[in-house]
């Protein structure tokens, strides 16, 4: 501010008489003269930058007043609306079929089921990853045949680029306030659109049981080789149990060591003891006295892995049921069908922002051509 008014003051200061030192009348003359030409320069110029302030003033103010711009707008009235006409009945001419190819809309709404999160992410937002995945969009790229779907050329050079693109620009899933996924397709039938829909549906599903099925194949051929080593290390302790059995005549420790004792003591009910084989009870009681150790301790590890046995067998058999079952993992809530109206583009719309454009921008003009001729008659 203070730049400004030191600046007006200066084109408001008189400028200085010139000192004349000389006393002759020629040159008192000619510097008369030349004073008097630099104070009409100076006056000349200081009313051109008075009358170039004094009409962007104005210029501004009647581009912010109400009532000038009404004035205006009733000048040029059939100007604009015969302009807005024009403009509108080309939107709809142009965002007709013909120029525009309409498309149609199907959505689908699914929740995830029959999952686990991975990390720490939800259901839902596992289920987008998988839905968003390359296998999935490769699967409806051939099954749809989309590159000549939608006519992208094979053969040019970005042809894999503008083709994902193009399908991303066309499908649309996102998760709704509710948790749940909803995917949108728009193409130009709407047939197709609701097809695609269902069939992004259908490649989920197999590409969870892919992933499910895979791990369930590592559980199945992990607990087949623990069964193995139990079946095998069973199959040894019964051999072990055999020899027992056959060599040394030792089967049951309890039963076998109480009748060994009795006929040892000849004490066995109703006999005298002269009818019992002395020999072979001192065998029996000879072999138990070195075996029986060992017959106790394999008889426990038979139970003990017969039981492990069992354990695994039942996890090894409940991976091999969901290895075979053939399970979905989305419940849909709303199913595609295919629409009966286009969804895009909405020609109202279309004209109402090329209409509201246009009378933006011939309004614009109209004031610089206002402004101008304004400008043009002050200044004649």
């Amino acid at each position: 501010m203070i730049y400004w008014n030191s600046f007006f003051k200066s084109l408001n200061k008189e400028p200085k008489e010139e000192k004349i030192h000389s006393k002759e009348p020629g040159e008192v003359h000619r510097a008369e003269h030349r004073l008097v030409e630099e104070r009409k320069d100076r006056s000349n110029s200081e009313g051109k930058k008075e009358l170039y302030w004094d009409i962007n003033n104005i210029e501004m103010d009647k581009f912010f007043n109400s009532a000038h711009l009404v004035s205006l707008i009733a000048k040029w009235k059939y100007h604009l609306i015969s302009i807005i006409g024009i403009s509108a009945i080309l939107a709809i001419i142009f965002s007709g079929p013909s120029f525009i190819t309409p498309m149609y809309k199907s959505f689908g709404v699914a929740y995830p089921a029959n999952i686990e999160p991975y990390s720490e992410e939800s259901e839902t937002e596992q289920m987008l990853q998988v839905l968003n995945s390359k296998g999935i969009v490769d699967s409806m790229i051939i099954k749809f045949q989309l590159a000549k779907h939608y006519g992208i050329n094979p053969d040019y050079k970005y042809f894999k680029t503008v083709l994902v693109n193009t399908y991303y620009d066309n499908v649309r899933i996102s998760k709704t306030p509710f948790e749940s996924v909803r995917i949108e397709v728009l193409d130009k039938s709407p047939d197709t659109a609701a097809l695609m829909v269902e069939a992004i549906f259908h490649y989920y599903d197999q590409k969870i049981a892919s992933l499910h099925k895979s791990k369930y194949k590592e559980v199945i051929d992990m607990y087949g080789a623990q069964l193995a080593r139990k079946r095998a290390t069973l199959d040894s302790l019964k051999n072990v149990l055999y020899v027992l059995g056959t060599e040394q005549g030792i089967i049951q420790y309890e039963y076998q060591s109480q009748e060994i004792m009795r006929g040892y003591l000849k004490t066995v009910d109703g006999s005298n003891g002269s009818g019992i084989n002395t020999k072979e009870v001192d065998r029996l009681m000879q072999n138990m006295e070195k075996a029986s150790g060992q017959l106790i301790e394999v008889v426990q590890m038979i139970q003990d892995e017969a039981r492990t046995y069992v354990e695994v067998k039942l996890d090894y058999e409940m991976a091999i049921r969901f290895y075979e079952s053939n399970m979905t993992y989305s419940n849909i809530i709303t199913y595609p069908y295919p629409s009966d109206k286009k969804s895009y583009p909405v020609r109202w719309l279309v004209v109402v922002i090329v209409s509201l454009a246009t009378f933006i921008f011939t309004l614009l003009i109209i004031f610089l051509f206002e402004g101008k001729k304004v400008s043009t008659g002050k200044h004649s």
